[in-house]
């Protein structure tokens, strides 16, 4: 079985998806952590940016040292995919995070999960007007519904009754899902003629890069490392490099509609491992219902022929 064949497997596709969006449901806890670890005030944006940045930096080099080591090419780069994927990799992993932090400094954490879930519907819409073999049917609409009500129902609060908007917050938050969908499906383009590996090593290290210097310029600082808040950071490179580039070959062989459907998971596992590791309450009807929404807008979304 070759890479078409294994990542295009409609059961592989459930299982990849699922654990991408595992690790990055994780990245909820270990996040707020690291910010304990490394000293880093809720509203310190630089550092924030900083810590990302080492993050998405050390992901990518790892994700390059794999291709260097299984022998792909690395360094047989045009001009061109050279532009593209330094393109990438400040739209997809820089811009995208700065207008998330700052969004999440003038919104509450609840509010951003929920947003957060829009890029799903973002990369459905998207790819609905540029593919003709991913349109959008009622099993997709219905999907999708179903799901964003099962992500509703897991942050359900009095928060949600504050419709509150702003454009330094909320949309922000939604710009930031919006950029992520765009570079999505330009990502899915670009693998079609790059390894998706060494593609998606470069954009991350390149990002990375950038949200460095923009944490350092902006006076950010990272402070802190000690044998347990460098193991945090070690997982998060660990968890960004899997995650990414197995997305990024979900898109290369499969429609976006089908993948993007997926992501409603990770606020679900988001608030389950939050819970897990930071004590929060876990055992509560709502995640359950929210969990059995979720799962049967997948279903509807990959039933389909």
């Amino acid at each position: 079985m070759n890479s078409q064949q294994f990542f295009s497997d409609r059961r592989a596709v459930v299982v990849l998806a699922t654990f991408c969006c595992l690790l990055w449901g994780s990245a909820y806890p270990a996040i707020k952590s690291g910010y304990q670890l490394f000293d880093i005030a809720a509203s310190d944006v630089p550092s924030k940016m900083l810590f990302a940045g080492y993050r998405f930096l050390f992901a990518g080099l790892a994700l390059l040292a794999l291709a260097v080591a299984t022998r792909r090419q690395v360094f047989v780069l045009n001009r061109r995919n050279l532009f593209s994927t330094c393109l990438l990799g400040l739209t997809q992993t820089t811009l995208q995070y700065v207008f998330f932090y700052v969004g999440l400094a003038y919104t509450t954490g609840v509010k951003s999960s929920i947003l957060n879930a829009s890029t799903t519907f973002f990369s459905v819409l998207l790819a609905h007007c540029i593919y003709r073999n991913d349109r959008l049917n009622f099993n997709k609409a219905a999907g999708c519904l179903i799901g964003f009500s099962g992500v509703l129902a897991v942050n359900f609060s009095e928060d949600l009754l504050d419709f509150h908007f702003t454009l330094l917050g909320e949309g922000f938050v939604v710009i930031s899902m919006f950029v992520l969908s765009a570079t999505s499906i330009y990502g899915k383009r670009l693998s079609q003629t790059m390894d998706s590996v060494v593609l998606c090593g470069y954009q991350l290290a390149v990002g990375g890069i950038v949200l460095i210097a923009a944490g350092h310029f902006t006076g950010g600082q990272l402070s802190g490392f000690t044998p347990e808040s460098t193991a945090l950071l070690a997982y998060m490179v660990l968890l960004s490099s899997a995650s990414y580039a197995i997305w990024t070959a979900l898109l290369k062989y499969n429609r976006v509609g089908l993948v993007a459907v997926f992501n409603l998971q990770i606020p679900i596992f988001g608030a389950v491992l939050s819970a897990v590791f930071l004590g929060e309450q876990v055992l509560e009807w709502k995640n359950v219902a929210a969990l059995l929404l979720v799962c049967g807008g997948i279903w509807l979304v990959t039933r389909e022929r």
